[in-house]
């Protein structure tokens, strides 16, 4: 910014005080420049690196400052320049192109130097003439644009000061992203891609090839540095990393090693590198036998010969890069053999490339002893880069540059009056035009040149984005030759960015194969990276999806929740249905309660029979019969319910099985509370005062006690399933790899109601038969009843911190366990006594054994 302040400064001073001396503008001198110049209508400016300025004159200050002096000319940047000079000549005979217009040029070398570039574009803005009288400034501009500069850096200082001035300025190989900024450089083109494009395009490469740890070298200058600046941030949109990050000195042998020894310690296979001049590094690289590496070229040095040598193919054979497109140009190679000196100063270039390219001199006594030129050599005769137009790609973004300013003037041209773009839909005044109008006509250009490529610019400046893909492999003679092998085009028409000829490609490793270069291996499905502290993202472990969670991808960073009815597979990859569990007779707990159900109503049966076959005898009959055979039903019923808790729960199930067990159960304590009341009643009858007290508890009262209780029940089971019915409900809280398939209770409140008013029976008879245990041995029901009851109590109050604890269908089982625990304690304490005596003992079962043992006991 300070060196645009000072020329304009410089400019602005200049002219005020030429005007105020005289009515004419005088130059202040002229810089000793070497270009080439052909007059016209309009003028095209441009600046090329056709020499190399190595030692700048001293500035003492006391003196004027010396000329500086180019040396080592480059024949491809003449060719790039001399492209542009049949580019004009081509426009000027299209008819159908400008027509009755006359293009002319003038060319300026910069000598890769800022400075020397500066002067040649202030010189090509301020012109070259000596005075300048028309002080309204009306006629062309002394250019209309400038091609050029190809250098980033240069671009970037000499755009900012034709900014202010709007003087439009089409690199054709500039490609710094930052020149794409629009407030800063209003009036940039560009006919190469931009950096970010350039970036892009390698990052498709590594995409491909899925190498996501990878190195970077880049050159100290405005190109490297953001050029690696906009590959780190889109190698973390595309998911890579960066594993070292390192700018190549330029003369600093030290830091070269240090950058050897980070390459050589990092495990990344694949190096990127951004810069013009990779020669010490490849070197020193070359001396540590650094071998292995896959590198990656930037455009800057993709087609660049300096590395084809044979001793650098173990170093870079089989690189792979990105280059500018190459095209073909008709007639380009006779125009270059048909090139000749000639004695116009303004065209001193071509005398410079003469003299290098048959090693003469125009000047009388040359120093070195060369021989004198005639200018009649022959260029058929030279074979260089100069007349090789097999890898036209610089040369062919010139050629495109200045046929974009031909179409932006050609469409200026065609404007109606009336019609036209500016303020007042006016035209461009051809005899008074404004470069910033040119800017306008450059935006809105967009042409197909004569091998089918398009050219227009984005509201950046910026062209099309397309590069070929390059390939480094070895010749015959044992050098490198590079070769396409495929394109990078953003604009394709298919999407597919990136399309290659993997046949074409030649690897530089044993398995001639690509390399893999990544950090951490990918993870496979059923897991999920975790990165490593301290660590870039792609370096990472592979933890397993927890349970219930799955991942179905590759290098997935989180496990997806499996949706509530299922859960994980065993690979963790993909959910599957939960397992439905239930209590079904197929499960070998099932079948084991199925078959305790079964024996217990068997047993039932048996004793029934045995009862009923003895029903005469004086065990049968002394323990109220009606009451044992209505007992022994009730307890065949509660056998027999515990079938509704097995097997899938279905509405019907979920209804009868805890109305079926609490009535069974109710009606078996009641038939027990009324024995024992019936038993006290006995005894008590036994006595003198007491033989009123039977007439209450005759077999009609005790068959009506008996409905009464168990009506009771019935009447809590029905308003219990017509106000909160149990019903099946898949239960997915106990177990979270299983669905619990049980019946809920529907209300906590009716099944408490329920279990309550069996508890308060069972405690009763428990109560009066503990207090009657002590009546004489022929009332010995008692006893029985009390041990009986007992069982059942336990069993119960032991049910409930049991079936709270129990997940699923042991929770289930745990029911049937306690209801087929009860009954079994009340048969066999009730029941076994008097089956022993009946079938064992027969001579016992006689009212005289009996009675006997009475009037014993007395």
């Amino acid at each position: 910014m300070r060196i645009t302040l000072n020329i304009c400064l410089y400019l602005s001073c200049t002219f005020v005080s030429a005007t105020l001396i005289s009515d004419s503008c005088q130059i202040q001198g002229h810089f000793k420049l070497n270009g080439m110049y052909q007059g016209g209508d309009f003028i095209i400016g441009g600046l090329f690196e056709v020499q190399h300025l190595k030692v700048f004159p001293e500035l003492s200050f006391r003196m004027e400052p010396e000329q500086p002096q180019c040396e080592e000319f480059y024949m491809s940047s003449f060719q790039q320049a001399q492209t542009m000079v049949f580019a004009v000549d081509e426009i000027n005979k299209n008819p159908n192109l400008l027509p009755n217009i006359t293009l002319g040029y003038h060319l300026y070398d910069n000598c890769l130097k800022l400075v020397v570039a500066f002067r040649a574009a202030t010189t090509l803005i301020s012109g070259t003439k000596n005075t300048f009288s028309n002080l309204n400034c009306t006629g062309p501009p002394p250019v209309i644009a400038i091609v050029g500069d190809p250098g980033s850096t240069h671009s970037i200082a000499v755009s900012s000061v034709l900014g202010l001035f709007r003087i439009p300025m089409i690199s054709y190989y500039a490609t710094c992203s930052c020149l794409s900024d629009r407030k800063k450089y209003p009036s940039f083109f560009r006919t190469i891609p931009s950096d970010a494009f350039q970036v892009r395009a390698i990052v498709q490469i590594l995409k491909y090839f899925g190498w996501t740890w990878v190195g970077v070298l880049y050159s100290d200058d405005d190109y490297g540095i953001y050029a690696a600046q906009s590959f780190h941030q889109e190698m973390q949109k595309f998911g890579g990393c960066v594993a070292f990050s390192e700018i190549i000195p330029y003369d600093n042998h030290r830091d070269i090693q240090r950058i050897v020894a980070v390459i050589k310690a990092s495990t990344a296979r694949v190096v990127v590198a951004f810069s013009t001049d990779l020669l010490p590094l490849m070197d020193e690289l070359l001396l540590q036998n650094v071998t292995g590496r896959q590198w990656i070229a930037s455009e800057a040095w993709t087609t660049s010969p300096v590395l084809h040598l044979p001793r650098f193919v173990p170093l870079v054979g089989g690189t792979l890069g990105i280059a500018i497109r190459r095209g073909e140009i008709k007639g380009l190679n006779d125009f270059l053999l048909r090139l000749h000196p000639d004695s116009d100063p303004r065209n001193n270039m071509v005398r410079i490339f003469w003299e290098n390219m048959f090693g003469c001199s125009f000047e009388n006594g040359s120093r070195d002893g060369k021989k004198m030129c005639t200018a009649e050599e022959d260029l058929n005769s030279t074979v260089n880069e100069y007349n090789d137009v097999s890898e036209l790609r610089a040369s062919y973004n010139v050629y495109k540059t200045v046929y974009a300013l031909a179409h932006a003037l050609h469409d200026l041209m065609q404007c109606e009056e009336g019609r036209g773009p500016f303020i007042g839909n006016r035209c461009a005044d051809i005899s008074n035009l404004q470069p910033w109008q040119i800017v306008h006509y450059l935006q809105k250009v967009n042409f197909t040149t004569g091998v089918g490529d398009h050219v227009s610019f984005d509201e950046n400046g910026d062209a099309l984005a397309i590069y070929d893909v390059m390939n480094w492999q070895p010749s015959s003679d044992g050098s490198i030759v590079v070769r396409t092998v495929g394109v990078v085009d953003e604009g394709a028409t298919t999407g597919k960015v990136l399309t290659l000829d993997e046949d074409a490609l030649y690897w530089n490793f044993e398995t001639k194969k690509p390399p893999r270069s990544v950090c951490s291996e990918s993870c496979p499905p059923g897991t999920r990276q975790a990165t490593r502290k301290g660590l870039p993202v792609c370096c990472f472990d592979c933890l397993p999806c927890a349970d219930g969670e799955i991942s179905n991808a590759s290098d997935s960073t989180e496990c997806t929740v499996c949706p509530n009815e299922f859960w994980s597979s065993q690979e963790k990859n993909h959910c599957v249905p939960k397992e439905v569990e239930f209590l079904s007779y197929e499960d070998p707990l099932g079948i084991s309660l199925t078959t305790a159900s079964l024996l217990g109503t068997c047993f039932c049966a048996l004793v029934m029979v045995i009862f009923a076959h003895h029903r005469n005898t004086p065990v049968v009959r002394s323990n109220n019969s009606e009451l044992s055979f209505l007992l022994l039903v009730s307890l065949k019923l509660c056998f027999l319910c515990v079938l509704l808790f097995i097997g899938q729960p279905q509405l019907w199930t979920c209804q009868l099985r805890h109305a079926m067990f609490g009535i069974s159960f109710v009606l078996c304590v009641s038939s027990i509370l009324v024995k024992t009341m019936v038993v006290i009643a006995v005894f008590k009858s036994s006595r003198p005062e007491g033989k009123s007290k039977m007439k209450w508890f005759g077999a009609a009262q005790q068959r009506g006690t008996v409905l009464v209780l168990t009506a009771v029940q019935v009447v809590i089971c029905a308003v219990w399933l017509s106000t909160a019915s149990p019903t099946p409900h898949k239960n997915i809280q106990y177990i979270r790899s299983k669905i619990v398939f049980e019946c809920a209770i529907g209300s906590v409140a009716g099944f408490a109601i329920l279990l309550g008013y069996i508890g308060l029976l069972a405690a009763v008879s428990f109560l009066l038969a503990f207090l009657a245990r002590n009546l004489p041995d022929n009332f010995n029901e008692a006893k029985f009843i009390t041990f009986s009851m007992l069982i059942f109590c336990a069993v119960w109050i032991a049910f409930v911190p049991a079936y709270v604890s129990s997940p699923g269908k042991y929770a289930v089982a745990v029911e049937i366990f306690a209801i087929l625990a009860s009954s079994f304690g009340l048969l066999v304490a009730i029941f076994a006594p008097k089956c022993y005596i009946i079938l064992l003992h027969p001579e016992r079962n006689t009212k005289k054994a009996i009675m006997g043992r009475t009037a014993q006991k007395k």
